[in-house]
């Protein structure tokens, strides 16, 4: 395992696991990406670890890596993250089984990921009792008087629904809905109901998306995912540099150019595989 924060990522929305995942690449990318799918998350994927396990030598792995980069399986890259010991970029690469356009990946570095194909694992299993009729069903065990009917569980299911989609854990419904009972309690049902609607908690705040920036696979430089396609950047596929132009920069563009000169000093400033704080400014 790599060291907290560090090692595989496993990029979300991936389709179930078959035996043809990796067969439309060759056969040593193809046991390389089949090893690294079978690994935790944290992983050590680095050259030098999966030179120790696998038998490749580091530039054969090395090599490997960036074809599973190119055939979008992979991707490296920084994430900015902020919390009680600070703000600091940590290195990433995520690994996934399903295969990945640019367009996607894109969107995964922007932190909104599309839309994954439907689960056909919905499809062939049986229908299951949800979290929020469990917890109605289960109710009576912590408060008799409150025990309930397998028809009045499904009634009222929908509404704790929306707690859990607001961020209530089982123990705050629980204690919302056993505390300060009435005695006697002639209606279990409607008492849960009032208090599943009237005590509902807020919507909270919608999350803000990582920060994230992909990295070229061979010289890791940092860049806009448009300027990386299949992880690589310009300068590496072999491209000239646009002629320069003294037509003034549009406002955004200015700002995507300053973003990309910050990572790169940062890039050569830090050591890899460890992180910093950012001092304020």
């Amino acid at each position: 395992m790599a060291n907290p924060g560090y090692g595989k990522r496993s990029a979300p929305d991936q389709h179930p696991r078959t035996t043809h995942d990796f067969a439309h690449l060759p056969p040593r990318e193809a046991a390389i990406a089949a090893y690294i799918d079978r690994l935790p998350g944290g992983a050590d994927i680095s050259v030098k670890t999966l030179a120790k396990t696998l038998p490749y030598g580091q530039c054969a792995l090395r090599t490997a890596l960036n074809n599973l980069q190119k055939a979008g399986h992979l991707r490296r890259g920084r994430e900015h993250l902020t919390d009680a010991k600070g703000s600091r970029w940590i290195t990433r690469t995520w690994f996934s089984r399903t295969a990945r356009d640019d367009d996607w990946w894109a969107a995964f570095t922007r932190g909104d990921v599309p839309e994954a194909m439907a689960d056909v694992r919905k499809e062939t299993r049986p229908p299951t009792r949800s979290r929020a009729h469990i917890l109605l069903a289960a109710l009576g065990r912590t408060a008799p008087v409150l025990s309930l009917s397998a028809a009045e569980c499904a009634e009222l299911a929908p509404l704790l629904t929306e707690w859990f989609a607001r961020g209530a854990t089982d123990e705050t419904v629980v204690r919302t809905l056993t505390a300060g009972l009435p005695s006697p309690v002639h209606h279990p049902a409607s008492l849960i109901r009032r208090r599943l609607t009237t005590k509902l908690p807020p919507e909270p705040s919608p999350a803000r998306p990582p920060l994230r920036i992909l990295e070229c696979a061979k010289c890791g430089v940092p860049g806009r995912p448009e300027a990386l396609p299949g992880g690589v950047c310009g300068a590496c596929r072999g491209e000239h540099a646009p002629a320069h132009s003294n037509a003034p920069l549009h406002a955004s563009a200015v700002r995507a150019h300053a973003a990309e000169i910050r990572a790169a000093m940062d890039q050569r400033r830090y050591e890899p595989d460890k992180t910093y704080e950012r001092t304020p400014v």
